[in-house]
């Protein structure tokens, strides 16, 4: 169902790419992405819900991180891995619109949940003694609900200027998904209001965790000169690696994404730089966090033996 004030009802989504030859090898290439996405996170999941050692401020966030990237892959990846084995790959508005909602939702609740990560091990390696009372429970979790209600007013914002604008004739989406810049694009009035909006929205849920994560870390390595335990630093220096290879990645193909003039980066490029975030991080993720993480090396060990021997 369209909204009052537009004729479209439906929208075709344009796919990756175009050429025939890559539809094959490109679904199998994205199918086994999500498979490994939606193995990664849910048994990282798994691990965290089941091993008690787990259930520290840390995991918990990582828990709810790792559950992010599901659905957002989720929300993402089976439609476009229709456009690759479907001649017209045809989605509602209602569908778009609630495809558009879930993806800004999932986003801005993964840019604050990291930056909560990077608060929590800052607290954790600069401040050790007041762990405890600092990362509390009611701390950990008024932190998530932050983070949801600022994923929830991030999607309302980017939703409700979609759904104000007026879509007429064309219903050719230049995306693999029901994103804002390809949206923008098919509207018949004017989209000024749309893009301010856009980038006052996408400035505020960039710079925000951005500048958190930066001091936070700033603090975490200045502290982390400091130890003196060569197994201390090098613990530290692991544990935040991982967190800013993932924070680098994601943040700057979102800033790439949405913090410029659209006439700077032709949306094909742009649908190349999309698969970083919607894609390649939640993929990751959980293979970042698990391989480099000996916590997580130990939780995966005992529960595959107590299942060998159950």
């Amino acid at each position: 169902m369209a909204t009052k004030n537009s004729s479209v009802t439906e929208f075709v989504l344009a796919g990756l790419t175009n050429q025939p030859g890559l539809q094959i090898p490109l679904f199998f290439l994205f199918l086994c992405f999500y498979v490994v996405t939606v193995v990664g996170n849910l048994g990282l999941i798994t691990l965290i819900g089941l091993n008690s050692h787990l259930h520290t401020p840390m995991y918990f966030f990582l828990f709810n991180l790792s559950l992010i990237d599901l659905c957002y892959s989720t929300t993402i990846t089976p439609k476009m891995l229709m456009s690759f084995v479907s001649k017209k790959n045809i989605i509602l508005h209602t569908g778009c619109m609630t495809q558009l909602f879930f993806f800004c939702f999932f986003v801005v609740s993964e840019r604050f949940i990291l930056s909560a990560v990077a608060y929590d091990r800052y607290v954790a390696i600069c401040k050790p003694l007041l762990y405890t009372v600092t990362m509390s429970p009611q701390v950990c979790f008024l932190l998530l609900l932050g983070v949801y209600v600022m994923g929830f007013s991030g999607a309302m914002a980017h939703t409700g200027s979609i759904l104000s604008l007026n879509f007429c004739a064309d219903n050719l989406v230049n995306h693999f998904m029901c994103d804002i810049l390809p949206l923008l694009e098919l509207s018949c009035n004017s989209t000024y209001v749309n893009e301010l909006v856009v980038f006052i929205v996408a400035a505020i849920g960039i710079g925000m965790p951005v500048v958190t994560i930066f001091i936070s870390y700033d603090l975490i390595l200045s502290s982390i000169l400091h130890i003196r335990s060569t197994e201390g630093r090098s613990k530290a220096f692991s544990t935040c690696s991982s967190l800013i290879i993932m924070v680098s990645l994601f943040f700057g193909s979102g800033a790439f994404m949405y913090l410029k003039p659209p006439s700077i980066l032709p949306l094909d490029q742009g649908k190349i730089t999309s698969l970083f975030y919607t894609t390649v991080v939640p993929m990751l993720n959980p293979l970042i966090y698990s391989l480099r993480n000996k916590d997580v090396k130990v939780a995966l060990r005992k529960t595959l033996r107590s299942k060998r021997f159950s």
